[in-house]
């Protein structure tokens, strides 16, 4: 049978001057259909500020719990983060379990991780985020352990425990960062190692579902056809929450390291941006970000913005950026089309990759040099070395060597300057 979803309404406050509100309810209610919540009604408050006490002044409050009791919703869910004597008056005041934005994306974190280093990164987040809460969260924790409903009969349980929870709690968390941290030191080493083979890395960052892995499927299928390293691909916030690398090889002897990694949304809880610092350093340490935007979305822009916030963040919002702006075919936006740093696409149809590579190419290939030139035979070494890491378009022989027309790194040229005869 399946099971009945969970109900609850969605409160919010809106705050002077504030000018993405409604976009941010809309996104709440994304996030409790991703953790199969059924938002059934919502309330709303125009304040200059959140009340300190129970987020909404005293008449909202009223006009919440008869709303609560006339839907008799299971939950109520709130746009911010709130405080533990927030949560504790509330749920007092209301009789019903409590949660805010912050524990919705933490429950869909712990939802989707997979591996070994994604669940420690959640948890850990959770754990911190819980740790303050532990009296304020005894009903909404019920919830998370299975307990659904109202969580009113979990009401007080626990609570002459309560320090040793929170020293429980707090072994728990430094437990698991010392696991972590052994994951974090084979990342990094991973991370030299490529530093080291010199390829450049492109990162695709974006909003979460805006389709980061279905492009990097696209571009392995185009360039690797041969590879069984497809990431995962579903229609879902964070379907994505391991980075993941690929290396893209291009037929003239170029190759790019492709990172897929954590979508963004906003309000990105301040302990997963802490949690999954290490996996996000992916981000900074690339040459090259693209930007992959969801076109079709009513709100695009605000998309874009929410990214490039947790990319000022992160610290790397000076990173060079290309635009990609996917799911053109659900648009009028004529594609495939590339217009300076943006390129019109859609990864469904497979319209507009070799326009995006083009443009990845501009960007991380320009410091090529393209020569003609003549190798002595004694030096026959280099144009193995050449045919191995260069484009070569042409190949001829000589009385005095071997002669090549070919596009190299400039590095290359100007180490091996030496040992052959440029002709043009």
């Amino acid at each position: 049978m399946e099971q009945t979803k969970q109900t609850a309404i969605i409160v919010g406050v809106e705050l002077q001057n504030q000018t993405d509100f409604p976009y941010s309810m809309q996104e709440l209610r994304n996030l409790a259909d991703a953790c199969s919540i059924e938002v059934i009604d919502e309330l709303s408050q125009k304040a200059p500020r959140v009340n300190p006490t129970h987020y909404i002044g005293t008449g909202k409050l009223e006009e919440l719990r008869a709303l609560a009791e006339g839907h008799d919703a299971d939950m109520v869910i709130f746009n911010d983060e709130l405080s533990p004597s927030q949560i504790r008056n509330l749920e007092a005041s209301l009789e019903r379990t409590v949660i805010d934005r912050t524990i919705l994306i933490l429950d869909i974190f712990a939802e989707r991780a997979k591996t070994r280093e994604a669940q420690l990164q959640v948890e850990v987040a959770r754990l911190q985020y819980t740790l303050p809460r532990l009296v304020g969260l005894r009903a909404s924790l019920g919830r998370q352990g299975g307990g659904g409903g109202t969580g009113l009969k979990n009401r007080g349980a626990g609570e002459t425990k309560l320090e040793l929870d929170r020293r429980r709690i707090e072994e728990r968390i430094t437990a698991l960062q010392a696991e972590l941290e052994k994951l974090v030191a084979r990342r990094q080493v991973q991370r030299k190692q490529r530093q080291k083979n010199e390829m450049p890395v492109v990162c695709l960052v974006g909003y979460t579902n805006t389709g980061k892995s279905s492009m990097m499927n696209a571009l392995l299928e185009k360039f690797n056809p041969q590879t069984d390293k497809q990431v995962f691909v579903k229609n879902m916030l964070f379907a994505t929450l391991e980075t993941s690398v690929r290396s893209i090889d291009m037929p003239n002897n170029k190759s790019f390291l492709l990172t897929d990694t954590v979508g963004f949304v906003s309000q990105l809880p301040h302990h997963l941006v802490k949690a999954f610092r290490s996996t996000l350093e992916e981000v900074t340490e690339a040459d090259l970000l693209v930007h992959v935007v969801d076109y079709s979305h009513e709100d695009y822009e605000k998309l874009i913005s929410v990214t490039n916030d947790t990319l000022k963040e992160l610290g790397a919002l000076d990173i060079p950026t290309v635009f990609a702006f996917n799911k053109c075919d659900l648009t009028d936006h004529p594609y495939p089309q590339t217009e300076g740093d943006r390129v019109y696409l859609s990864v469904r149809e497979n319209k507009g990759l070799d326009e995006l590579i083009e443009l990845i190419r501009g960007h991380i290939f320009n410091d090529y040099i393209e020569c003609e030139i003549l190798i002595p035979f004694e030096q026959g070494r280099l144009v193995s070395y050449f045919n191995e890491h260069a484009h070569v378009q042409e190949t001829s022989y000589e009385p005095e060597g071997t002669r090549l027309k070919l596009e190299c790194k400039t590095a290359d040229f100007e180490k091996y300057r030496n040992d052959f005869v440029v002709l043009s």
